[in-house]
C-alpha cells in the first residue's frame, strides 16, 4: 500500500495585497473558464456588491458538471473566490483551463479502478475541488500563488500538467514538489 508524506512548502514571499479585503469582497467578481474536455468556454460574473448571483452560480455548476455523466452539483462559492484570488495574484489574462470540476461518485469509482492516486473521498464529489491550469502562467507559479492564499489544499501534478485546489483541506499534496519539512503521513491520493 502506497503512502506519502503530508508536507509543508517553503512558502514564497507574501503578495503585496490580500484580494479578499472588505473592499475587494464588495467588488464585482468574475471568472473565465475553458473546459479541456468539452471545449466549452464561459465568462461569468458570479458576485456583485458582496452578494453571490444565483443564476451565475447555476451557470458555473452546469459548466463544472461531471463531463462523463452529465451530473451537476453545487460548487462551493468559496472555491470560486479562491479562483478569483488566483486570477488577481497571477495577473493572468487567460481563462482557467478546467481539467476536472465536479466528479460524480460513479466517475470517481471508475477513475479509482483505472488510475492511481484518486481519493475515495475526493473533494471533487463535494464541489469543493477543481483541477486547473492557466495558459499564460507557469504551473509552479500557479501552485505558489495557491499556497500563498492559504485557503484550502493544493495538489501539484506537474506530470499531468495541472494543479488541484480545494476549499476542504489545509494540506498540500507532495507529488513532485520541493519540501522544507515533513509533518505527518497521509495516503497518496489526490482529491
Amino acid at each position: 500500500r502506497r503512502s506519502s508524506a503530508l508536507i509543508c512548502h517553503a512558502v514564497p514571499p507574501r503578495y503585496e495585497h490580500d484580494p479578499v479585503t472588505p473592499a475587494a469582497a464588495l467588488a464585482t467578481r468574475a471568472l473565465d473558464f475553458a473546459h479541456t474536455h468539452t471545449g466549452e468556454r464561459r465568462s461569468v460574473e458570479y458576485s456583485s456588491r458582496g452578494s453571490y448571483l444565483p443564476d451565475a452560480l447555476s451557470t458555473v455548476n452546469h459548466f463544472l458538471r461531471d463531463f462523463r455523466t452529465g451530473d451537476v452539483h453545487t460548487t462551493d462559492a468559496g472555491l470560486l473566490d479562491l479562483l478569483h484570488s488566483l486570477t488577481q495574484l497571477t495577473g493572468t489574462s487567460q481563462p482557467f483551463q478546467v481539467i476536472s470540476g465536479y466528479r460524480s461518485p460513479k466517475t470517481n469509482d471508475m477513475l479509482r479502478q483505472h488510475s492511481e492516486g484518486v481519493a475515495a473521498g475526493s473533494l471533487q464529489m463535494q464541489g469543493q475541488a477543481i483541477d486547473i491550469r492557466l495558459a499564460d502562467v507557469p504551473l509552479a507559479t500557479l501552485r505558489n500563488a495557491a499556497l500563498n492564499i492559504e485557503r484550502g489544499g493544493v495538489g501539484d501534478y506537474p506530470a499531468a500538467d495541472f494543479v488541484d485546489v480545494d476549499t476542504g483541506r489545509t494540506w498540500v499534496h507532495p507529488s513532485h514538489v520541493q519540501v522544507s519539512q515533513v509533518t505527518q503521513h497521509r495516503p497518496a491520493e489526490r482529491h
